[in-house]
Parts: C-alpha cells; sequence; structure tokens
C-alpha cells in the first residue's frame, strides 16, 4: 500500500469503525514515514567539485573543458553542477531559458578557477583582470584580490555583455587558423 493510500485510508469513515488495531498501524506508519522524509532532508552542498576531464563539457559552447584556471562551475539546490570553459559563457548562459530551469527559484553557487593557481574561488566574489588568453576568448582571469586594474563580478559581466572582451580577435585567429589549415590540405 502507497503512503498516499495509506494517508487517504486514515481518513475514510469505514477505517476507523473497521479495526481500531489497524488504525492505530496505520498512524504510526504514517508519523514514521513523515519523521524520515524530514530527517532525510538533505542540506544543500554548494562546495567546489573537481573537473571529469574525460566528460564535463561547457553547457554553453559544448567545449570539453581545458583549463581549471578559466574553468567556472554553477552549483544549484539540488547538487547538480553545470560547467562552462570561460567566463565568458558562463555569463552568457545566466540569462537563458536553460539558466532559468536550473536554478529553479533557489540559490546557486558558481566557482572560477584561479586564473594563476586554479584554486577554486567564488565566481560573484572574484576579481577579474582583462588581457587573459581564455579558452573561449573572452580575456577574463579571475583574481581573489583587487587591484588597480581588476573589475568586481558585476561590472565584469556587464563587460561581456556589452561586447569588451578579446572574443572578436579570437574568433578572427581562430577563423584564420581554420583557413590555413584549408588552404594546406589542398595543396598539390
Amino acid at each position: 500500500m502507497s503512503l498516499f493510500e495509506i494517508c487517504v485510508d486514515l481518513f475514510r469513515e469505514e477505517s476507523f469503525l473497521i479495526n481500531k488495531k489497524y488504525l492505530k498501524m496505520k498512524k504510526l506508519v504514517f508519523v514514521t514515514l513523515l519523521l524520515v522524509a524530514f530527517a532525510c532532508k538533505q542540506e544543500n552542498d554548494f562546495t567546489a567539485r573537481e573537473i571529469n576531464w574525460d566528460r564535463d563539457i561547457c553547457a554553453l559552447c559544448l567545449m570539453g573543458l581545458a583549463e581549471q584556471e578559466y574553468s567556472v562551475q554553477a552549483i544549484n539546490k539540488w547538487g547538480d553542477v553545470i560547467w562552462f570553459d570561460d567566463l565568458g559563457c558562463y555569463v552568457n548562459y545566466k540569462d537563458s531559458e536553460d539558466w532559468k530551469r536550473f536554478a529553479g527559484d533557489g540559490e546557486t553557487q558558481a566557482w572560477i578557477g584561479h586564473c594563476e593557481t586554479g584554486k577554486w574561488i567564488d565566481a560573484e566574489k572574484a576579481y577579474y583582470r582583462y588581457g587573459d588568453r581564455t579558452p573561449m576568448g573572452y580575456g577574463y582571469g579571475a583574481l581573489q584580490v583587487a587591484n588597480d586594474s581588476t573589475y568586481d563580478y558585476p561590472a565584469t559581466a556587464q563587460r561581456i555583455k556589452d561586447g569588451k572582451s578579446m572574443r572578436d580577435k579570437f574568433m578572427k585567429m581562430h577563423k584564420m587558423g581554420e583557413s590555413h589549415k584549408h588552404e594546406d590540405g589542398h595543396k598539390h
């Protein structure tokens, strides 16, 4: 008998009249199940995870993760993790319907690799320097401490949305590399 059926049965008049002993047992089972359900409620685990290099890919561009120093991971209240190979991918994904489904109405935590050590730091409390050569060419590397040439997360995210990144240069270089490969492949 399912938990739902037990609950329905508890409040049916015939159940009260038929067997008081059975009723007491059902109430005890119901209360026990409720206590177990509340006791099993887990605390949210927002600790940074380790990258599975052969499996984890960027949720936005679907590229394999290449460098922990620039990778971002976001964890939702259910403990699900999504990965990004560049801060720019994370920032752009946060505006998507997929992000809304992932985050729900709950809390999320994002971690980014420190651009010099690879150690996970809070992505939205980090400071960002501009000019790094990042996997997708946005050019922002995370630091734990601010300096004269860094931006906080809100300013960095806005800069990325405004197109203030190295992405255009990165894409031109990438296209040039592809055209050279194509030319090399057709030499006689």
